[in-house]
This record gives C-alpha cells, sequence and structure tokens, in this order.
C-alpha cells in the first residue's frame, strides 16, 4: 500500500537524523590524573564520546600525555584490527600542546571516528595581532576536517575555553581568528565551539552588542541564550556554545539536533555522580549524511512518463 506523503517524510527525516555525523564539544572539566582513576566518571565520559563521530574535549590537564591514549585503550580496545575496526568505530585523535599562561595549562584535544573523518590541517591560532596581543587565555587549536560522508565535504573547528572575567573579548576576538584562517586556509565552512563561557554575569545582556561574532549575522549560533549547560542546580547558563559560518554547513544542519546533551537524566546518574564527571553538559548538532541527500534528491525527482506504443 502507497504510504501517504506526511508519512513518507517522517521516514526521511528520522533516517537522516540516523545517518547523520553528530558533532560534540565537552568540558570535561579537570580532566587528568585523579579523574583518569574515577572508574564511575570515565565510564560516563566514554560513553559520552561513543555518542558522538567527533567530540572536542577540553579541559585536559595532563602533563604526562596519558589521558589521549587511555581514551583509545577504552574506545578502541587492544586491537586496531579488531570487530570495531571493520564496523567504522575506531577512533582516533589530535591533541593541542599544553596552552595557558603561566603554570595553568590545558589542552584542546578532537576525537574522532577514523572511518568517517581525517585531519587535512591544524594550526595553533597566533594571538599577535597589533593592539589587542594576547587576547586569548588558550589560543585557539585550529584543526580542517574533511570527511566523505557528510554533504558538507570539509569543515574548520575552531575550539575555545574562555577564561570567565575575559570572555567577552576572548569570544568577540573569535571574528578575527575566522577571518585569518578563511585568508590562511580558503576554507568556507566554520565551526566554532566549546565553553565560551558566554551566559550569566560573564556576558551580559549590554556586552553582546560588543561582539562581533553575534553582531555579524552571518555567524549562526546553533545554541541560544535560554540554554543550560551547566550540571549544578545553583546555575542556569548558557556557558557553552555552538557558532556556525558559511551558508553551505549551515544549509546541511539536521533540524532540531542542536541540543545540550544531559548525562545526568540520560545515564540516570545523581547530582553527584553527575559532578563527578563535570559541571558542564556537552553541547551538540549533526550535519547531514551525504548518503541521505542523495536519497532525497532521488525521492522528489519527477518521473519519466511512459510513452505508450503504438
Amino acid at each position: 500500500m502507497p504510504q501517504p506523503p506526511t508519512f513518507l517524510l517522517l521516514l526521511l527525516l528520522s533516517t537522516g537524523s540516523a545517518l547523520a555525523l553528530r558533532l560534540c564539544s565537552f568540558n570535561v572539566r579537570s580532566f587528568g590524573e585523579a579523574k583518569k582513576e574515577n572508574k564511575n566518571a570515565m565510564d560516563v565520559i566514554v560513553k559520552v564520546i561513543k555518542r558522538c563521530d567527533i567530540i572536542l574535549l577540553m579541559e585536559i590537564k595532563d602533563s604526562n600525555n596519558i589521558i589521549c591514549p587511555m581514551l583509545m585503550d577504552r574506545l578502541n580496545g587492544n586491537s586496531r584490527n579488531s570487530r570495531n575496526s571493520r564496523k567504522g568505530t575506531m577512533y582516533n585523535y589530535v591533541i593541542s600542546s599544553r596552552l595557558g599562561r603561566n603554570t595553568y595549562k590545558e589542552q584542546y584535544a578532537f576525537l574522532y571516528k577514523e572511518k568517517l573523518l581525517s585531519v587535512k590541517k591544524r594550526y595553533l591560532y597566533h594571538d599577535y595581532q597589533a593592539g589587542d596581543t594576547d587576547v586569548f587565555s588558550r589560543e585557539p587549536f585550529v584543526v580542517w576536517f574533511q570527511s566523505p560522508y557528510t554533504v558538507v565535504k570539509d569543515f574548520v573547528i575552531v575550539p575555545l575555553h574562555t577564561t570567565p572575567e575575559t570572555s567577552v573579548k576572548e569570544i568577540d576576538e573569535l571574528a578575527d581568528v575566522y577571518t585569518d584562517m578563511k585568508h590562511r586556509w580558503k576554507a568556507e565552512n566554520f565551526i566554532f565551539m566549546g565553553d565560551f563561557n558566554a551566559g550569566c554575569s560573564y556576558v551580559p545582556k549590554k556586552a553582546w552588542k560588543n561582539i562581533r561574532l553575534r553582531t555579524d549575522p552571518g555567524f549562526v549560533w546553533l545554541i541560544g541564550d535560554q540554554e543550560d549547560t551547566t550540571v549544578k542546580e545553583s546555575t542556569n547558563c548558557a556557558y557553552d556554545r555552538i557558532v556556525l559560518r558559511g551558508q553551505e554547513i549551515i544549509s546541511f544542519v539536521v533540524h532540531g539536533s542542536n541540543r545540550t546533551f544531559d548525562f545526568q537524566k540520560a545515564y540516570g546518574l545523581t547530582k553527584e555522580e553527575a559532578l563527578d564527571v563535570s559541571d558542564h553538559f556537552p553541547v551538540e548538532f549533526k550535519l547531514q549524511s551525504s548518503r541521505v541527500f542523495a536519497t532525497n534528491k532521488k525521492s522528489i525527482s519527477p518521473r519519466k512518463k511512459k510513452t505508450r506504443r503504438s
């Protein structure tokens, strides 16, 4: 029996969401030796990572280079020739140097499924503009990814973890990062993501007019000001954000996929257990799969009329 058009549309939308590429951003809060030894917290972190095809991890405090190799062992097992490899779920990673002023250092890391994505280029942004040198507490570790899996074949991710007291200036400075990287790499599709501390007292309403990433309509904010990306009940702030630039990437975001992921609710944790993981929830969105795009085009193409034989 032919299905009604509404059913077919819903089927295409649900299939598109299932096959889409999920991109996530997660401040894991003080991700170092102590958290590594917390089995329950690590189990949750690994679950969160496995939901994502690519994930930005922030606040890695790892002077001995143990966190990412440990995560690879947890995610991939002991052998790269395992069944996971054939299923396309093997993860790889790229990590920044230790960044920060004085003795306090953090790292950015991207963990990604290597059969779905690959690294095209990477670059640690040089914060040396005349008049506003050293704006960033932790300079963006910019990575250009490519994927045959998505309609958008390549995109640049610019991560940022701000210092709360300088959030307004740091977020605004991302506009300069965009200009520099677009000129440097000739890329078109950009994702800015991370813990911007972009809410509550750190970025009051009156400050938004001073942030070019907000006032320039070419930048599209996927995580809105009303979201709560914090775990604590005492806070209700949209600290963590995702911002896009580029008509192509904006056009192929899966509708309704931009959201905060409440791992406390999803995994049935107590508030204390959730805070052992982080005081931030991850934020995420999905990009449409090229397979679904091809299916959608085929599904709406007009049928050829049959010619009658004389």
